[in-house]
Protein backbone atom coordinates (compact mmCIF):
# COMPACT_ATOMS: atom_id res chain seq x y z
CA UNK A 1 0.00 0.00 0.00
CA UNK A 2 1.69 3.56 -0.92
CA UNK A 3 0.97 6.50 0.17
CA UNK A 4 1.97 10.40 -1.06
CA UNK A 5 4.39 12.66 0.41
CA UNK A 6 1.18 14.49 2.49
CA UNK A 7 -0.13 10.95 3.62
CA UNK A 8 3.37 9.48 4.76
CA UNK A 9 3.56 11.98 7.66
CA UNK A 10 1.68 13.56 10.11
CA UNK A 11 2.26 17.00 11.87
CA UNK A 12 3.46 17.29 15.24
CA UNK A 13 2.84 20.77 16.79
CA UNK A 14 5.55 23.07 17.70
CA UNK A 15 5.29 23.19 21.37
CA UNK A 16 3.93 26.36 22.46
CA UNK A 17 2.03 27.74 26.07
CA UNK A 18 -1.71 28.55 26.46
CA UNK A 19 -0.46 32.38 27.03
CA UNK A 20 1.53 32.31 23.76
CA UNK A 21 -1.88 31.67 21.85
CA UNK A 22 -3.47 34.40 23.95
CA UNK A 23 -5.75 32.21 26.26
CA UNK A 24 -6.13 31.60 29.45
CA UNK A 25 -3.62 28.99 31.03
CA UNK A 26 -5.90 26.60 32.84
CA UNK A 27 -8.88 25.43 30.83
CA UNK A 28 -8.19 26.14 27.26
CA UNK A 29 -4.72 24.74 27.37
CA UNK A 30 -6.71 21.47 28.21
CA UNK A 31 -8.87 21.43 25.36
CA UNK A 32 -5.90 22.69 22.74
CA UNK A 33 -4.57 19.17 24.36
CA UNK A 34 -7.48 17.92 23.88
CA UNK A 35 -8.61 18.77 20.42
CA UNK A 36 -4.81 18.33 19.14
CA UNK A 37 -4.73 14.64 20.75
CA UNK A 38 -8.21 13.81 18.13
CA UNK A 39 -6.41 15.49 15.45
CA UNK A 40 -3.31 13.40 15.44
CA UNK A 41 -1.18 16.40 17.09
CA UNK A 42 1.00 15.74 19.97
CA UNK A 43 0.94 19.26 21.65
CA UNK A 44 3.92 19.56 24.11
CA UNK A 45 3.51 22.45 26.95
CA UNK A 46 6.99 24.21 27.88
CA UNK A 47 7.63 27.09 29.26
CA UNK A 48 7.29 30.94 28.01
CA UNK A 49 10.59 30.76 26.12
CA UNK A 50 8.93 29.04 23.45
CA UNK A 51 7.06 31.82 22.94
CA UNK A 52 8.57 32.95 19.69
CA UNK A 53 8.59 29.77 17.75
CA UNK A 54 6.22 29.76 15.04
CA UNK A 55 3.15 27.41 15.30
CA UNK A 56 3.22 27.19 11.94
CA UNK A 57 6.18 25.69 11.42
CA UNK A 58 5.58 21.65 11.12
CA UNK A 59 8.01 18.91 12.28
CA UNK A 60 7.29 15.49 10.42
CA UNK A 61 6.89 12.23 12.17
CA UNK A 62 6.82 9.01 10.52
CA UNK A 63 3.84 7.41 10.56
CA UNK A 64 3.00 3.86 12.43
CA UNK A 65 0.83 0.93 11.06
CA UNK A 66 -2.92 1.94 10.47
CA UNK A 67 -2.60 5.08 10.89
CA UNK A 68 -3.43 7.70 8.40
CA UNK A 69 -2.00 11.11 6.69
CA UNK A 70 -4.83 12.95 7.85
CA UNK A 71 -5.00 12.34 11.87
CA UNK A 72 -7.82 10.75 13.36
CA UNK A 73 -8.80 9.20 9.96
CA UNK A 74 -8.44 6.00 8.71
CA UNK A 75 -5.59 4.62 6.85
CA UNK A 76 -6.60 5.41 3.28
CA UNK A 77 -4.55 4.16 -0.26
CA UNK A 78 -3.36 6.54 -2.65
CA UNK A 79 -5.80 5.47 -5.04
CA UNK A 80 -9.30 3.82 -3.49
CA UNK A 81 -10.39 2.76 -7.14
CA UNK A 82 -7.33 0.00 -7.38
CA UNK A 83 -8.34 -1.21 -3.83
CA UNK A 84 -11.57 -2.13 -5.27
CA UNK A 85 -10.54 -3.44 -8.70
CA UNK A 86 -8.83 -5.55 -6.33
CA UNK A 87 -11.83 -6.51 -4.37
CA UNK A 88 -13.69 -7.28 -7.73
CA UNK A 89 -10.62 -9.74 -8.32
CA UNK A 90 -11.33 -11.92 -5.16
CA UNK A 91 -9.87 -15.68 -4.91
CA UNK A 92 -13.58 -16.88 -4.43
CA UNK A 93 -16.44 -17.53 -7.48
CA UNK A 94 -16.42 -18.45 -10.73
CA UNK A 95 -13.57 -17.51 -13.25
CA UNK A 96 -14.73 -16.25 -16.96
CA UNK A 97 -13.98 -20.09 -18.42
CA UNK A 98 -16.10 -21.75 -15.95
CA UNK A 99 -18.84 -19.26 -16.61
CA UNK A 100 -18.68 -19.63 -20.27
CA UNK A 101 -18.44 -23.33 -19.76
CA UNK A 102 -21.71 -23.41 -18.08
CA UNK A 103 -23.20 -21.32 -20.40
CA UNK A 104 -22.71 -23.06 -23.24
CA UNK A 105 -23.68 -26.48 -20.91
CA UNK A 106 -27.06 -24.89 -19.79
CA UNK A 107 -28.34 -21.77 -21.76
CA UNK A 108 -31.71 -22.89 -23.04
CA UNK A 109 -31.36 -20.72 -25.76
CA UNK A 110 -28.24 -22.13 -26.79
CA UNK A 111 -29.43 -25.60 -26.37
CA UNK A 112 -32.62 -25.01 -28.46
CA UNK A 113 -30.82 -23.59 -31.48
CA UNK A 114 -28.36 -26.61 -31.47
CA UNK A 115 -31.94 -28.69 -31.77
CA UNK A 116 -31.93 -27.26 -34.81
CA UNK A 117 -28.98 -28.11 -36.13
CA UNK A 118 -29.69 -31.63 -35.57
CA UNK A 119 -32.77 -30.97 -37.28
CA UNK A 120 -31.02 -29.66 -40.53
CA UNK A 121 -28.83 -32.80 -40.22
CA UNK A 122 -31.81 -35.58 -40.42
CA UNK A 123 -33.29 -33.02 -43.30
CA UNK A 124 -30.03 -34.94 -44.75
CA UNK A 125 -30.97 -37.96 -44.78
CA UNK A 126 -34.46 -37.65 -46.04
CA UNK A 127 -33.00 -35.14 -48.86
CA UNK A 128 -30.59 -38.52 -50.27
CA UNK A 129 -33.47 -41.53 -49.95
CA UNK A 130 -34.20 -42.84 -52.88
CA UNK A 131 -37.90 -43.28 -54.47
CA UNK A 132 -39.56 -46.29 -53.45
CA UNK A 133 -40.67 -48.86 -55.36
CA UNK A 134 -44.51 -49.34 -56.21
CA UNK A 135 -46.52 -52.71 -55.82
CA UNK A 136 -49.77 -53.22 -57.75
CA UNK A 137 -51.82 -56.03 -57.39
CA UNK A 138 -54.60 -56.66 -59.82
CA UNK A 139 -56.92 -59.53 -59.99
CA UNK A 140 -59.09 -60.15 -63.08
CA UNK A 141 -61.78 -62.56 -64.68
CA UNK A 142 -63.71 -63.31 -61.73
CA UNK A 143 -67.56 -64.61 -62.65
CA UNK A 144 -70.14 -62.01 -60.59
CA UNK A 145 -73.50 -64.23 -61.77
CA UNK A 146 -74.36 -67.30 -62.69
CA UNK A 147 -74.55 -67.92 -66.52
CA UNK A 148 -76.56 -71.07 -67.99
CA UNK A 149 -76.80 -72.23 -64.56
CA UNK A 150 -73.03 -72.48 -63.79
CA UNK A 151 -71.75 -70.22 -61.43
CA UNK A 152 -68.15 -70.29 -60.56
CA UNK A 153 -66.50 -67.09 -59.34
CA UNK A 154 -63.42 -67.54 -58.46
CA UNK A 155 -62.45 -70.01 -62.03
CA UNK A 156 -61.41 -67.96 -64.28
CA UNK A 157 -59.74 -65.15 -61.58
CA UNK A 158 -56.11 -63.89 -63.09
CA UNK A 159 -54.03 -62.54 -60.46
CA UNK A 160 -51.52 -59.96 -62.18
CA UNK A 161 -48.85 -58.42 -58.99
CA UNK A 162 -47.16 -55.21 -60.74
CA UNK A 163 -43.83 -53.78 -59.68
CA UNK A 164 -42.98 -50.03 -60.59
CA UNK A 165 -40.29 -47.53 -59.93
CA UNK A 166 -39.54 -44.21 -60.50
CA UNK A 167 -36.02 -43.71 -61.83
CA UNK A 168 -34.33 -40.30 -61.45
CA UNK A 169 -32.63 -38.67 -63.66
CA UNK A 170 -29.74 -35.80 -64.16
CA UNK A 171 -28.64 -36.10 -60.75
CA UNK A 172 -31.70 -34.84 -58.49
CA UNK A 173 -30.56 -36.86 -55.59
CA UNK A 174 -27.18 -36.08 -55.35
CA UNK A 175 -28.30 -32.53 -55.82
CA UNK A 176 -30.72 -32.53 -53.02
CA UNK A 177 -28.38 -34.08 -50.53
CA UNK A 178 -25.44 -31.53 -51.60
CA UNK A 179 -28.38 -28.53 -50.58
CA UNK A 180 -29.54 -30.18 -47.82
CA UNK A 181 -25.46 -30.27 -46.87
CA UNK A 182 -24.83 -27.01 -47.38
CA UNK A 183 -28.26 -25.87 -45.61
CA UNK A 184 -26.96 -27.62 -42.34
CA UNK A 185 -23.13 -25.70 -42.96
CA UNK A 186 -25.61 -22.69 -42.97
CA UNK A 187 -27.22 -23.55 -39.69
CA UNK A 188 -24.09 -24.44 -37.80
CA UNK A 189 -22.93 -20.94 -38.93
CA UNK A 190 -26.15 -19.45 -37.86
CA UNK A 191 -25.90 -21.13 -34.18
CA UNK A 192 -22.18 -19.84 -33.94
CA UNK A 193 -23.29 -16.51 -34.71
CA UNK A 194 -25.93 -16.38 -32.16
CA UNK A 195 -23.78 -18.01 -29.45
CA UNK A 196 -21.28 -15.04 -30.71
CA UNK A 197 -24.14 -12.52 -29.70
CA UNK A 198 -25.15 -14.29 -26.69
CA UNK A 199 -21.34 -15.05 -25.35
CA UNK A 200 -21.14 -10.61 -25.93
CA UNK A 201 -24.40 -10.69 -23.59
CA UNK A 202 -22.74 -13.12 -21.02
CA UNK A 203 -19.74 -10.97 -21.36
CA UNK A 204 -20.98 -8.00 -20.78
CA UNK A 205 -23.21 -9.07 -17.63
CA UNK A 206 -20.27 -10.74 -16.37
CA UNK A 207 -17.84 -7.17 -16.91
CA UNK A 208 -21.23 -5.71 -14.86
CA UNK A 209 -20.86 -8.11 -11.81
CA UNK A 210 -17.57 -7.44 -11.32
CA UNK A 211 -17.85 -3.46 -11.81
CA UNK A 212 -20.54 -3.83 -9.35
CA UNK A 213 -18.29 -5.54 -7.15
CA UNK A 214 -15.55 -2.73 -7.39
CA UNK A 215 -17.92 -0.39 -7.14
CA UNK A 216 -19.45 -1.58 -3.47
CA UNK A 217 -15.78 -1.97 -2.09
CA UNK A 218 -15.06 1.85 -3.16
CA UNK A 219 -18.41 2.36 -1.81
CA UNK A 220 -18.00 0.72 1.39
CA UNK A 221 -14.46 2.62 1.69
CA UNK A 222 -15.59 5.94 1.06
CA UNK A 223 -18.66 5.50 3.23
CA UNK A 224 -15.91 4.12 6.02
CA UNK A 225 -13.70 7.71 5.78
CA UNK A 226 -16.43 9.81 5.69
CA UNK A 227 -17.84 8.44 9.10
CA UNK A 228 -14.32 9.13 10.79
CA UNK A 229 -14.32 12.62 9.37
CA UNK A 230 -17.97 12.82 11.04
CA UNK A 231 -16.80 11.46 14.39
CA UNK A 232 -13.77 14.07 14.15
CA UNK A 233 -16.45 16.76 13.72
CA UNK A 234 -18.70 15.77 16.57
CA UNK A 235 -15.50 15.77 18.77
CA UNK A 236 -14.76 19.72 17.33
CA UNK A 237 -18.50 20.29 18.21
CA UNK A 238 -18.71 19.97 21.69
CA UNK A 239 -15.82 21.36 22.25
CA UNK A 240 -16.73 24.56 20.69
CA UNK A 241 -14.89 24.65 17.84
CA UNK A 242 -17.27 24.12 15.18
CA UNK A 243 -20.43 25.75 14.43
CA UNK A 244 -23.49 23.23 14.54
CA UNK A 245 -24.41 24.41 11.10
CA UNK A 246 -21.09 23.31 10.00
CA UNK A 247 -21.91 19.89 11.45
CA UNK A 248 -25.15 19.31 10.17
CA UNK A 249 -23.80 20.19 6.52
CA UNK A 250 -21.27 17.31 7.47
CA UNK A 251 -23.51 14.96 8.77
CA UNK A 252 -26.21 15.35 5.94
CA UNK A 253 -23.74 14.88 3.31
CA UNK A 254 -23.56 10.64 4.57
CA UNK A 255 -26.99 10.24 3.21
CA UNK A 256 -25.36 10.59 -0.30
CA UNK A 257 -22.99 7.83 0.62
CA UNK A 258 -25.35 5.52 2.26
CA UNK A 259 -27.45 6.19 -1.02
CA UNK A 260 -24.59 5.10 -3.30
CA UNK A 261 -23.89 2.18 -0.41
CA UNK A 262 -27.77 0.77 -1.27
CA UNK A 263 -27.49 1.10 -4.98
CA UNK A 264 -24.36 -0.56 -5.15
CA UNK A 265 -26.03 -3.68 -3.09
CA UNK A 266 -28.71 -3.49 -5.03
CA UNK A 267 -26.65 -3.31 -8.78
CA UNK A 268 -24.60 -6.42 -7.16
CA UNK A 269 -27.70 -8.08 -6.52
CA UNK A 270 -29.26 -7.57 -10.24
CA UNK A 271 -25.86 -8.25 -12.35
CA UNK A 272 -25.60 -11.24 -10.57
CA UNK A 273 -29.30 -12.58 -11.02
CA UNK A 274 -29.07 -11.91 -14.87
CA UNK A 275 -25.74 -13.42 -14.61
CA UNK A 276 -27.60 -16.35 -13.27
CA UNK A 277 -30.50 -15.87 -15.88
CA UNK A 278 -28.02 -16.66 -18.93
CA UNK A 279 -26.09 -19.53 -17.66
CA UNK A 280 -29.87 -21.25 -16.40
CA UNK A 281 -28.40 -21.90 -12.85
CA UNK A 282 -30.52 -22.39 -9.97
CA UNK A 283 -27.57 -21.38 -7.41
CA UNK A 284 -28.88 -18.99 -4.83
CA UNK A 285 -27.95 -15.28 -5.26
CA UNK A 286 -26.40 -15.20 -1.96
CA UNK A 287 -24.00 -17.90 -2.63
CA UNK A 288 -22.83 -17.33 -6.16
CA UNK A 289 -19.58 -15.00 -7.07
CA UNK A 290 -17.11 -14.48 -9.68
CA UNK A 291 -13.59 -13.81 -10.05
CA UNK A 292 -11.67 -11.92 -12.60
CA UNK A 293 -9.24 -9.48 -13.49
CA UNK A 294 -11.11 -5.92 -13.34
CA UNK A 295 -8.26 -4.18 -15.25
CA UNK A 296 -7.56 -2.79 -19.06
CA UNK A 297 -4.50 -3.36 -20.70
CA UNK A 298 -2.74 -0.68 -22.85
CA UNK A 299 -1.64 -2.28 -25.60
CA UNK A 300 -4.37 -2.36 -28.80
CA UNK A 301 -2.67 -3.88 -31.96
CA UNK A 302 -3.80 -2.24 -35.54
CA UNK A 303 -7.30 -2.58 -36.88
CA UNK A 304 -5.99 -3.68 -39.89
CA UNK A 305 -5.40 -6.90 -37.79
CA UNK A 306 -8.75 -7.15 -36.38
CA UNK A 307 -10.62 -6.48 -39.77
CA UNK A 308 -8.38 -9.45 -41.10
CA UNK A 309 -9.41 -11.67 -38.81
CA UNK A 310 -12.78 -10.77 -38.48
CA UNK A 311 -13.06 -11.94 -42.53
CA UNK A 312 -11.54 -15.32 -41.44
CA UNK A 313 -13.77 -15.77 -37.84
CA UNK A 314 -17.51 -13.98 -38.78
CA UNK A 315 -19.87 -16.93 -38.88
CA UNK A 316 -22.71 -14.73 -40.26
CA UNK A 317 -20.05 -13.86 -43.09
CA UNK A 318 -19.72 -17.72 -43.56
CA UNK A 319 -23.41 -17.71 -43.80
CA UNK A 320 -23.70 -15.52 -46.42
CA UNK A 321 -20.79 -17.22 -48.46
CA UNK A 322 -23.06 -20.95 -47.16
CA UNK A 323 -26.01 -19.22 -48.44
CA UNK A 324 -24.87 -18.31 -52.01
CA UNK A 325 -23.21 -22.06 -52.51
CA UNK A 326 -26.30 -23.18 -52.05
CA UNK A 327 -28.14 -20.86 -54.01
CA UNK A 328 -26.17 -22.16 -56.87
CA UNK A 329 -26.79 -26.03 -55.60
CA UNK A 330 -30.72 -25.13 -55.87
CA UNK A 331 -30.64 -23.79 -59.22
CA UNK A 332 -29.21 -26.69 -60.55
CA UNK A 333 -31.75 -29.12 -58.42
CA UNK A 334 -34.48 -26.84 -60.48
CA UNK A 335 -32.82 -27.29 -63.60
CA UNK A 336 -32.82 -31.42 -63.12
CA UNK A 337 -36.17 -30.85 -61.47
CA UNK A 338 -37.43 -29.86 -64.96
CA UNK A 339 -36.27 -32.84 -66.85
CA UNK A 340 -38.63 -36.03 -67.28
CA UNK A 341 -37.97 -39.30 -65.08
CA UNK A 342 -39.11 -42.45 -66.91
CA UNK A 343 -40.95 -45.05 -64.05
CA UNK A 344 -40.87 -48.49 -65.34
CA UNK A 345 -43.19 -51.79 -64.43
CA UNK A 346 -43.07 -54.76 -64.23
CA UNK A 347 -45.71 -57.27 -63.89
CA UNK A 348 -46.85 -61.29 -63.84
CA UNK A 349 -50.21 -63.01 -64.48
CA UNK A 350 -51.24 -66.56 -65.26
CA UNK A 351 -53.83 -66.28 -68.03
CA UNK A 352 -54.01 -66.94 -71.42
CA UNK A 353 -51.85 -65.35 -73.58
CA UNK A 354 -54.66 -63.82 -76.94
CA UNK A 355 -51.73 -64.16 -79.63
CA UNK A 356 -50.25 -67.47 -78.03
CA UNK A 357 -52.48 -70.41 -77.00
CA UNK A 358 -49.96 -71.81 -75.39
CA UNK A 359 -48.84 -69.44 -73.04
CA UNK A 360 -51.06 -69.41 -69.90
CA UNK A 361 -48.23 -67.31 -67.45
CA UNK A 362 -46.24 -64.45 -69.08
CA UNK A 363 -44.54 -61.48 -68.11
CA UNK A 364 -45.25 -57.96 -68.92
CA UNK A 365 -42.99 -54.77 -69.28
CA UNK A 366 -43.93 -50.83 -69.44
CA UNK A 367 -42.15 -47.65 -69.36
CA UNK A 368 -44.31 -44.46 -68.52
CA UNK A 369 -42.58 -41.22 -69.32
CA UNK A 370 -44.56 -37.69 -68.58
CA UNK A 371 -44.29 -35.19 -71.31
CA UNK A 372 -43.04 -32.09 -69.87
CA UNK A 373 -44.37 -29.58 -72.58
CA UNK A 374 -46.05 -27.20 -70.22
CA UNK A 375 -44.62 -27.93 -67.10
CA UNK A 376 -40.85 -27.94 -67.46
CA UNK A 377 -40.30 -26.32 -63.49
CA UNK A 378 -39.53 -22.42 -65.05
CA UNK A 379 -40.99 -21.08 -62.65
CA UNK A 380 -38.55 -22.60 -59.83
CA UNK A 381 -35.59 -21.85 -62.11
CA UNK A 382 -36.11 -18.33 -62.68
CA UNK A 383 -36.75 -18.22 -58.60
CA UNK A 384 -33.40 -19.76 -58.36
CA UNK A 385 -31.88 -17.71 -60.45
CA UNK A 386 -32.57 -14.35 -58.95
CA UNK A 387 -31.97 -16.53 -55.56
CA UNK A 388 -28.27 -16.08 -56.43
CA UNK A 389 -27.98 -12.56 -56.90
CA UNK A 390 -29.79 -11.72 -53.73
CA UNK A 391 -27.58 -13.79 -51.72
CA UNK A 392 -24.43 -12.22 -53.44
CA UNK A 393 -26.34 -8.91 -52.69
CA UNK A 394 -26.39 -9.84 -48.85
CA UNK A 395 -22.98 -11.37 -48.72
CA UNK A 396 -22.07 -7.68 -49.78
CA UNK A 397 -24.24 -6.03 -47.03
CA UNK A 398 -22.55 -8.48 -44.26
CA UNK A 399 -19.02 -7.55 -45.36
CA UNK A 400 -19.50 -4.32 -45.02
CA UNK A 401 -21.42 -5.16 -41.66
CA UNK A 402 -18.45 -6.38 -40.48
CA UNK A 403 -15.98 -3.59 -41.31
CA UNK A 404 -18.25 -1.29 -39.69
CA UNK A 405 -18.82 -3.46 -36.65
CA UNK A 406 -15.12 -3.83 -36.25
CA UNK A 407 -14.60 -0.47 -37.06
CA UNK A 408 -16.61 1.24 -34.52
CA UNK A 409 -16.04 -1.30 -31.68
CA UNK A 410 -12.36 -0.67 -32.08
CA UNK A 411 -12.57 3.30 -32.17
CA UNK A 412 -14.39 2.52 -28.74
CA UNK A 413 -11.97 0.73 -27.28
CA UNK A 414 -9.06 3.47 -28.11
CA UNK A 415 -11.06 6.00 -26.99
CA UNK A 416 -11.94 4.58 -23.57
CA UNK A 417 -8.02 3.96 -23.49
CA UNK A 418 -7.37 7.37 -23.81
CA UNK A 419 -9.57 8.46 -20.89
CA UNK A 420 -8.35 5.65 -18.63
CA UNK A 421 -4.41 6.81 -19.48
CA UNK A 422 -4.97 10.39 -17.61
CA UNK A 423 -6.71 8.45 -14.89
CA UNK A 424 -4.61 5.99 -13.69
CA UNK A 425 -1.05 8.29 -14.62
CA UNK A 426 -2.24 11.46 -12.81
CA UNK A 427 -5.72 11.85 -11.80
CA UNK A 428 -6.35 8.88 -9.69
CA UNK A 429 -3.67 10.53 -7.24
CA UNK A 430 -4.29 13.91 -7.61
CA UNK A 431 -7.71 13.18 -6.32
CA UNK A 432 -6.57 11.89 -3.60
CA UNK A 433 -4.03 14.60 -3.04
CA UNK A 434 -6.48 17.29 -3.34
CA UNK A 435 -9.20 15.19 -0.93
CA UNK A 436 -6.79 14.67 2.00
CA UNK A 437 -4.80 18.66 1.80
CA UNK A 438 -8.39 19.99 2.09
CA UNK A 439 -9.60 17.73 4.62
CA UNK A 440 -6.41 18.52 6.54
CA UNK A 441 -6.05 22.13 6.19
CA UNK A 442 -10.40 22.31 7.33
CA UNK A 443 -9.44 20.56 10.42
CA UNK A 444 -6.81 22.94 10.78
CA UNK A 445 -8.72 26.01 10.36
CA UNK A 446 -6.91 26.60 6.55
CA UNK A 447 -9.81 25.82 4.71
CA UNK A 448 -13.59 26.35 4.59
CA UNK A 449 -16.48 24.01 4.62
CA UNK A 450 -17.37 24.49 1.21
CA UNK A 451 -13.73 23.33 0.32
CA UNK A 452 -13.87 20.47 1.87
CA UNK A 453 -17.73 19.10 0.66
CA UNK A 454 -16.15 19.97 -2.99
CA UNK A 455 -13.18 17.83 -2.44
CA UNK A 456 -15.05 14.77 -1.18
CA UNK A 457 -17.34 15.04 -3.90
CA UNK A 458 -14.80 15.63 -6.72
CA UNK A 459 -12.65 12.56 -5.38
CA UNK A 460 -15.74 10.30 -5.42
CA UNK A 461 -16.73 11.24 -8.58
CA UNK A 462 -12.90 10.85 -9.97
CA UNK A 463 -12.67 7.27 -8.26
CA UNK A 464 -16.12 6.34 -9.90
CA UNK A 465 -15.59 7.43 -13.00
CA UNK A 466 -12.33 5.45 -13.36
CA UNK A 467 -14.05 2.32 -12.07
CA UNK A 468 -17.02 3.00 -14.61
CA UNK A 469 -14.42 3.59 -17.17
CA UNK A 470 -12.62 0.20 -16.70
CA UNK A 471 -16.09 -1.48 -16.96
CA UNK A 472 -16.96 0.60 -20.21
CA UNK A 473 -13.48 -0.84 -21.61
CA UNK A 474 -14.11 -4.56 -20.92
CA UNK A 475 -17.65 -4.00 -22.58
CA UNK A 476 -16.19 -2.38 -25.73
CA UNK A 477 -13.14 -4.80 -25.89
CA UNK A 478 -16.44 -7.31 -25.57
CA UNK A 479 -18.13 -5.95 -28.44
CA UNK A 480 -14.77 -5.71 -30.39
CA UNK A 481 -14.38 -9.78 -29.64
CA UNK A 482 -18.06 -9.58 -30.81
CA UNK A 483 -17.74 -7.75 -34.08
CA UNK A 484 -14.49 -10.06 -34.99
CA UNK A 485 -16.21 -13.20 -33.83
CA UNK A 486 -13.41 -14.38 -32.08
CA UNK A 487 -11.51 -13.10 -28.42
CA UNK A 488 -9.08 -11.48 -29.66
CA UNK A 489 -8.95 -9.03 -26.69
CA UNK A 490 -9.00 -10.86 -23.27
Amino acid sequence: MRFSNFQRFEWQMIPVTAAAMGWPSTRNSLLVAAIAVVLGMAPVWCSGSARAQDISAPRPQVLQAGQSGVAGLPDQPLQSAKEAQAAASSPNGLTWDEVKQKFEAQNPTLKADELNVEEMKAEEITADLRPNPQFTFNADGTQVAPNGGVWQPLHGTAPSPNFSYLHERDGKRELRLKSAQQATAIAVAQHADLGRTLLFNLRSQFVALLQAKAVLALTKEELVYYDHLIEISRFRLQKGDMAQIDFDRIELQRVQYESDLETAIVNLRQAKIVLLQLMNDKTPVEKFEVRGDFDFSDQLPPLEQFQQAALNSRPDLRAAYESIQQAYTNHKLAVANGSTDPTFGLWYTYNGSFNNNYANQYLGVSVSIPLRIFDRNQGEKKRTEIDISKNQQQEDATSAQVFSDVDSAYVQVQSTLNLLRPYKGHYLDEATHVRDTVTYAYMRGGAALLDLLNAQSDFRTVELAYLQLIGTYMTAAGQLNLAVGREVIQ
